[in-house]
């Protein structure tokens, strides 16, 4: 989910890049997690590799003291935003609306939350990132059946739940919401599905991506970025060309009317994103 890219001497803290990103511009990267890759997905293209603590459970990852003492000694004035996602899951976060708080009041830059959208069904975690200026969140399939076999989910996770989570938080959250779709041959069939849920959640864009990158076989803390190339043996997925994204693409924005971005035309981002 990250889009920022590890530097050497910042291996070893919660605070990375900022490099730019396809969506964001130049994105400084606030990891929650840090110690381990912590999710309630473990979807078969995460570039984070093998999850660690698949997991629900909302805790205590990082001290806010931690992540805030990291920001304070990092180069964030040169960042457009501030992104929070890192090795898994930052809702999980227990801390996540504090932290959020402490990022804005030391830099004042806008503030990004990506999720996987498993949580949204908790007020709590609503609460916390309504805090955020954008909330980009995954949905990577329209049936239960491709949800189980793309994304993987804990045991307690279903997609009713996702989307109803993802529709009651769009109803009364004032930030931009972006609603991003991994496609590869896997989902593509679900297209005409996914623009049913897209309608009834009606985010402020849709965001086309595809799983170019290699999945490696272990977690490394580097996976939070950009990583050339990972340490560990890495596996290719079949994914989109571009051919096939710029038609998804049209057709969703004749069926949707919605704002469609895509990995492959990263120039179409409008301005005011």
């Amino acid at each position: 989910m990250s889009e920022v890219t590890v530097p050497t001497e910042s291996a070893r803290s919660t605070v990375y890049g900022p490099v730019r990103s396809w969506r964001v511009g130049m994105s400084l990267g606030i990891d929650v997690l840090f110690e381990s890759s912590v999710c309630s997905f473990r979807c078969i293209y995460c570039q984070l590799g093998q999850i660690e603590t698949p997991t629900r459970q909302r805790s205590v990852w990082v001290p806010t003291e931690r992540i805030l003492a990291d920001l304070a000694r990092h180069d964030w004035q040169s960042a457009d935003i501030i992104t929070f996602s890192g090795s898994g899951e930052p809702t999980l976060a227990l801390n996540l609306g504090e932290i959020i708080r402490g990022v804005r009041a030391l830099t004042g830059k806008p503030i990004l939350v990506l999720t996987n959208a498993t949580t949204l069904d908790d007020p709590a975690v609503r609460s916390d990132i309504a805090l955020a200026d954008r909330v980009y969140a995954k949905l990577d399939a329209a049936t239960e059946e491709a949800f189980q076999r793309i994304d993987r989910p804990v045991d307690g996770v279903t997609l009713g739940r996702v989307v109803a989570g993802l529709a009651t938080f769009r109803e009364s959250y004032r930030g931009l919401l972006g609603i991003q779709t991994m496609f590869m041959p896997a989902n593509r069939r679900e297209l005409d599905a996914l623009v049913d849920i897209y309608l009834r959640i009606r985010p402020d864009e849709i965001q086309l991506n595809t799983p170019t990158r290699p999945v490696p076989r272990r977690w490394f803390l580097d996976a939070r970025g950009n990583y050339d190339v990972a340490p560990f043996p890495a596996v290719p997925l079949r994914h989109l060309d571009r051919e096939e994204a710029t038609e998804i693409e049209e057709i969703l924005r004749a069926r949707t009317g919605l704002r469609v971005i895509s990995v492959f035309r990263p120039d179409d981002r409008q301005e005011d994103r």
